[in-house]
């Protein structure tokens, strides 16, 4: 029975808390946007402070599927819904005409890449800074 307990009391703090941050973090999440339109992404450059928690909106107004690459950005931040990640954690995936919206929390300083995988040779490129 304590066992039992225990799993529960561990699964439960996941879920609710996103990888062991605490609840007060996400609570008021800064509101940020970033629409694909077809081979580019608006604004081309992001800036996030490390340990803020932040709704990055994904808006697809493009035609084509267009994906959010920033694999060292991503791995190094937590994810309070790890299931809309993709490609082992890579890239965030976004279907035409829609929005995902995910809530994360930025954890290592510095510069990071930012593209899209299927149209970065057509110049769907930007950055990511975390100060």
């Amino acid at each position: 029975m304590n066992t039992l307990l225990r799993r529960t009391a561990v699964v439960l703090s996941v879920l609710c808390a996103g990888a062991g941050t605490p609840p007060t973090l996400w609570a008021h999440p800064e509101p940020l946007t970033v629409v694909m339109v077809d081979n580019r992404f608006e604004p081309d450059h992001l800036v996030f402070q490390a340990g803020r928690a932040y709704a990055l909106t994904l808006v697809n107004r493009g035609t084509d599927m267009h994906e959010f690459t920033a694999p060292a950005f991503l791995k190094s931040a937590t994810v309070r819904d790890p299931r809309l990640l993709s490609n082992g954690g890579t890239d965030i995936v976004v279907q035409p005409g829609k929005s995902v919206r995910v809530l994360l929390i930025p954890r290592k300083k510095g510069t990071f890449d930012l593209t899209c995988a299927d149209h970065d040779w057509d110049g769907m490129v930007g950055g990511i800074t975390v100060k």
